[in-house]
């Protein structure tokens, strides 16, 4: 089992889901975070006076799905996430060791 990180920007959030939906993933768990890497922010005026922002939202995605999943499901997020512009995100992929649905308490892939 694989579980699929992507950091990507909110409004882009139905577009991800969408494409995720079509190649079959189910389930995903949405946080809205902040955060910045190369864009190091920006800076915007209020009342007049100039301050920086320095962490932008983002919407953070989290999926744990099988093995052979997950390059279809990457491309799908990298495809729907992209605008060509800094700022577009991340997509990380790791290694999960066990999963257990607490209801049925079913182990493994089963309990994806």
């Amino acid at each position: 089992m694989k579980k699929v990180e992507a950091i990507i920007k909110p409004f882009k959030l139905e577009e991800v889901k969408d494409a995720l939906a079509e190649i079959g993933i189910e389930g995903m768990t949405v946080i809205e975070v902040k955060g910045f890497g190369r864009q190091k922010g920006h800076t915007e005026i209020y009342r007049g006076s100039e301050y920086t922002v320095d962490f932008l939202p983002k919407i953070k995605i989290e999926i744990v799905m099988s093995d052979s999943q997950v390059e279809s499901a990457t491309a799908a997020i990298v495809k729907a996430a992209k605008t060509g512009k800094i700022g577009d995100g991340k997509v990380f992929v790791s290694t999960v060791e066990e999963a257990v649905r607490i209801r049925t308490e079913e182990q493994g892939e089963n309990a994806v």
